[in-house]
């Protein structure tokens, strides 16, 4: 689980594992804005290191964990709450993401979640509109990665429809330009398949519309640069300076002897697939001209770093949201948190909690404990766990929701220890231990009463918890003595002791 920064840290980072390059920025915040102190950016082809049963190969891992060791030097000294690293598109597809993660947190010195393609997009939405200045005006913006492409359409700061997409410059060049050569035939064929991708979405994108276009992304930055110094574009890119820059193409007839005015060398392993996917959004989306951004997803990753230090956490007002949208009862879920804090106020030192954080967990899992009601009563539990771990909530990470969802589904019935399974050693632990503090605070408000409850001390131990009511007080509370009979019983199967006098 994400440690809280210590002392609100003056200096932030974020790292971008993406499937063409990683990216580092270290920023400074001085007077409430931010300076960047330093960028470094590595080719890695990470996307092109997954293998035909989805699996990242020993070479691509060992050049990625190269990387990562790196850019871990520059970081040394930072606390894990300034330093934010995530994981998109080939590490969401990838089956050994696990694995590989466990190294690659080890190589970095920091934590690194996986983030949905949706909360990608949102943001490079965020950091878009920070690098561009966020006005109310409409604004369409694309970022072309390696192995995804993102569409968001915003106002200000604000996202109002994302999509994210399974097309990228690294995997569209691999699958149409494998051999190097560049023809029409080849060209046509990824032109489709992108117009593929887009055709779902097309018809909303055009509906919703945009005053300003925008591009983020070292694919869409490469197609400025080469409208720009061929003299194809006077300013930002073009419809028709994109088909100059295909008929380019066509006229190099391949990767290797695509040198083009403005294209790196480096750039053109991957620019076909790039330009190609950006050529079919033009057309599609009725596009006219794009400006480009220099800030993107990295840049909103520090603004949500911010946002976090200084509370005010997007993932608050997304658990509020779905809380009300499946009808959570507020004052049931109120009365939970509160108790399960006071529990966890007790126990923190013994079991070595950070205090802050397990309040915030434990908030967002008393909201969320019964959003499963909405759709049955039975095995109620299980049907919250699947939302709060497939749902897109806004802020969290993959390895974030799978801690949501193992709150949700043990915190009645069976203590289901193999959903603690699939969360990295560091996170089980403390997620175990929450899910005891919310189970226990959920029995104790069985009732729904709003009358406040006794006075309740706790004595932790090593997978131990004794439990010391008033005296006399469970003799008139029969069925919360039963309760917590068949808790211990059930704790007990999972090697955990509850006592209770």
């Amino acid at each position: 689980m994400i440690q809280s920064a210590v002392n609100h840290p003056q200096t932030f980072a974020a790292i971008d594992l993406g499937s063409n390059s990683f990216h580092m920025i270290v920023c400074r915040l001085n007077d409430g804005d931010f300076h960047v102190e330093d960028r470094l950016r590595e080719t890695v082809r990470l996307g092109a290191g997954l293998d035909e049963a989805r699996c990242l190969t020993p070479q691509a891992q060992e050049i990625a964990l190269a990387c990562l060791a790196r850019f871990g030097q520059r970081l040394r000294d930072m606390p894990n709450g300034a330093v934010r690293a995530v994981g998109t598109n080939t590490l969401r597809q990838a089956k050994n993401s696990a694995e590989f993660l466990a190294k690659a947190e080890q190589a970095l010195g920091h934590p690194i979640e996986v983030i949905s393609g949706v909360e990608e997009a949102r943001l490079i939405y965020l950091g878009v509109a920070h690098s561009t200045g966020a006005d109310e005006q409409r604004r369409f913006v694309m970022d072309i990665g390696g192995g995804s492409t993102e569409l968001i359409i915003g106002e200000g700061f604000k996202p109002r429809y994302l999509q994210s997409l399974y097309m990228g410059c690294v995997t569209t060049t691999q699958k149409f330009f494998a051999d190097g050569k560049i023809t029409p035939k080849s060209v046509k064929l990824a032109e489709l398949a992108a117009r593929v991708e887009l055709e779902p979405v097309q018809a909303i994108y055009r509906q919703l519309g945009w005053q300003q276009a925008i591009g983020a992304s070292g694919s869409i930055r490469a197609v400025r640069d080469v409208a720009r110094a061929n003299g194809w574009s006077d300013e930002g890119i073009t419809l028709e300076s994109l088909k100059q820059i295909r008929d380019a193409m066509f006229a190099a007839g391949s990767i290797d002897k695509l040198q083009l005015k403005g294209l790196s060398a480096e750039r053109a392993q991957v620019f076909p697939g790039g330009a190609i996917i950006l050529l079919a959004a033009f057309k599609a989306l009725g596009i006219e001209r794009m400006q480009v951004s220099d800030g993107a997803l990295r840049e909103g990753l520090i603004h949500e770093l911010l946002g976090r230090v200084q509370h005010e956490d997007v993932r608050n007002r997304a658990v509020a949201n779905l809380a009300r949208r499946y009808h959570v009862d507020l004052a049931q879920a109120k009365r939970v948190a509160k108790t399960a804090y006071a529990l966890a106020a007790q126990v923190a030192h013994a079991w070595k909690l950070d205090l802050d954080e397990a309040k915030q967990w434990l908030e967002w899992g008393a909201k969320l404990h019964e959003i499963g009601l909405g759709i049955a009563h039975n095995q109620y539990h299980k049907h919250g766990a699947y939302i709060a771990e497939h749902a897109d909530i806004e802020g969290f990470s993959r390895q974030e929701q799978l801690v949501l969802a193992s709150l949700v589904l043990c915190h009645r019935r069976k203590f289901n220890t193999a959903s603690f399974k699939r969360l990295a050693a560091h996170r089980a632990e403390n997620a175990q231990t929450l899910a005891v503090l919310l189970r226990l605070a959920v029995l104790l408000h069985r009732s729904r009463s709003p009358a406040p409850l006794p006075p309740i001390q706790l004595t932790p131990g090593e997978k131990r918890l004794t439990v010391n009511f008033p005296p006399g007080w469970l003799e008139d509370h029969r069925l919360t003595q039963a309760d917590l009979e068949q808790e211990a019983a059930l704790l007990k199967a999972a090697d955990f002791a509850l006592e209770f006098s």
